[in-house]
C-alpha cells in the first residue's frame, strides 16, 4: 500500500526519503505536531518524498498522508499556538481520516521492519518518549539515519539533573540548584521545604526533571508558591529541579553541526508574561523576539563560545538551541539550558536565529538531513 508508491517513486527519482516522526506521549505532544507540519512544509519536494509518522498519545503509530490530520483531529487545540488553530481545523476538515483504515496502516506498520526504503528519520517530538534517548535509540537498532542527537546526548539534554552535573563538570556557569526526588517530597514535604530554604534564595523556579516547552514549569516567590510548585512539577516527573530564579534577559543561540559545530547570532527574548512559560511561548503571541539580541560584542562571542562548550559538554549533533540568562543586575552570565530538538513551530526561534545568520528555513533543513547522513556513515566506519 504505501511500499509500493514510495519505493517505485524514488527509484525514478533518486530522492531521499525523509519520516518525519511527530506526536508522542508527552506533554508537548501538540507542539510536536505543530513543529512536524513545518518541517514537512519546508523540506523541497524536489529532493525528497516525505512519509509523515504519528505516535498518538496512546503509542500508536500510524504513518501515511493521514497521520498529521488524525492526530491534529485527536489535538488538544487549547495547547496548540494560537495562529496554527485554523491551520489545524483545515487540515480535519480536509483530510477526514478514516480510523478503520488508520488502524490497519497502524498495525501493518514498523519502524524495525518498514517495508520501504527510509533514508533520514526527522524526530521533531519534543518531551520524554521522544526527544530523551528512547527514539533515538530504536533508530540506532532499525539502522536507520537520523536528525539531531544520538542516546546520551538526547538523554542528558533531556534531564536536566543531568544536564547541570554535566555543565557543572565541564566549568560552565550554572546557578545553584538543588535535586528534589518525588518520594522525598511526599513522605517529609515539610523537611524537602526547609532544606530548600537553608539552601537556596526566593525566588525560585521548579521545573520537572525530565519536561520542556516550560510544561510543569512555576516560579515561586515564598512557601506557598513553592509547595504549589513543587506539587504542580511532581505531576510530570518523580525528579524535580529547583533553582535560584534572577531578574535577567533571556538570550538564546542555534548551534548546528557535529564534530566542528557553528553557533548562530544570538537572539533575545522579551516574555508577555513575568517569564517565558507556556503560553507566553505559544498561545498568547505577545512575547517579542529580538534577532540579533541587542547585546554587547563580548557578550555576543561569550554567549555563542558558551554555547558550542555546552553542546560538546553532552556530547551533541545535529542542532541545539542554548538559552542563557544575563543577570540585569550583576551583568552575569548563566548557562540556563540546552535544547537538543528545539521547537520548529513558526514562532520558533531555532531557525529564526539562523536565517539571521544566512541560513535560510530550506537550507537549514538541507543540511540536517546531511549532518544526520555523515554521524551515521561516521558511527558505522567505526564499527
Amino acid at each position: 500500500m504505501i511500499s509500493g508508491s514510495l519505493e517505485s517513486k524514488q527509484h525514478m527519482s533518486q530522492k531521499k526519503t525523509i519520516a518525519v516522526l511527530f506526536g508522542g506521549q508527552s506533554g508537548e505532544h501538540e507542539v510536536s505536531l505543530v513543529s512536524a507540519q513545518a518541517v514537512m512544509a519546508g523540506l523541497d519536494p524536489t529532493k525528497y518524498n516525505i512519509l509523515p509518522i504519528g505516535i498518538s498519545k496512546a503509542g500508536r503509530w500510524i504513518a501515511g498522508a493521514e497521520a498529521l490530520p488524525a492526530m491534529f483531529a485527536a489535538a488538544d487545540h487549547k495547547r496548540l499556538p494560537g495562529e496554527m488553530e485554523q491551520a489545524a481545523t483545515n487540515a480535519e476538515t480536509e483530510r477526514a481520516p478514516d480510523h478503520a483504515q488508520l488502524a490497519v496502516t497502524a498495525t501493518q506498520f514498523s519502524i524495525l521492519d518498514p517495508q520501504f526504503p527510509i533514508d533520514v528519520v526527522f524526530p521533531a517530538l519534543h518531551g520524554p518518549l521522544g526527544e530523551d534517548g528512547t527514539v533515538q535509540g530504536l533508530l540506532e537498532l532499525a539502522g536507520i539515519p537520523y536528525v539531531g542527537s544520538g542516546v546520551a546526548a538526547s538523554s542528558v539534554g533531556m534531564d536536566k539533573a543531568l544536564m547541570k552535573a554535566a555543565f557543572a563538570a565541564a566549568g560552565l556557569p550554572i546557578l545553584p540548584w538543588l535535586l528534589v526526588r518525588r518520594h522525598e517530597w511526599q513522605n517529609d514535604a515539610q523537611r524537602v521545604y526547609t532544606q530548600i530554604e537553608q539552601q537556596l534564595a526566593y525566588p525560585l523556579f521548579v521545573k520537572p526533571a525530565n519536561m520542556g516547552s516550560s510544561v510543569g514549569v512555576n516560579k515561586a516567590h515564598d512557601r506557598a508558591g513553592l509547595e504549589q510548585a513543587i506539587a504542580a512539577a511532581a505531576h510530570y516527573d518523580r525528579r524535580i529541579i529547583v533553582e535560584c530564579g534572577v531578574t535577567a534577559r533571556e538570550i538564546e543561540v542555534s548551534v548546528l553541526g557535529n564534530d566542528e559545530p557553528q553557533a548562530s547570532v544570538p537572539g533575545e527574548v522579551i516574555p508577555s508574561n513575568e517569564w517565558y512559560d507556556y503560553a507566553a511561548k505559544y498561545l498568547d503571541g505577545q512575547s517579542e523576539i529580538i534577532i540579533p539580541a541587542q547585546i554587547p560584542d563580548e557578550f555576543v562571542a561569550q554567549v555563542q563560545a558558551l554555547a558550542l562548550r555546552a553542546f560538546v559538554a553532552i556530547d551533541g549533533a545535529g542542532l541545539a538551541r542554548v538559552d542563557f540568562l544575563l543577570d540585569k543586575e550583576s551583568g552575569a552570565l548563566w548557562l540556563n539550558e540546552i535544547n537538543t530538538m528545539p521547537g520548529f513551530t513558526p514562532i520558533s526561534m531555532y531557525a529564526k536565529m539562523w536565517a539571521a545568520s544566512g541560513v535560510a528555513y530550506h537550507e537549514l533543513l538541507d543540511r540536517l538531513v546531511e549532518l544526520a547522513l555523515e554521524r551515521h556513515r561516521q558511527k558505522n566506519r567505526e564499527l
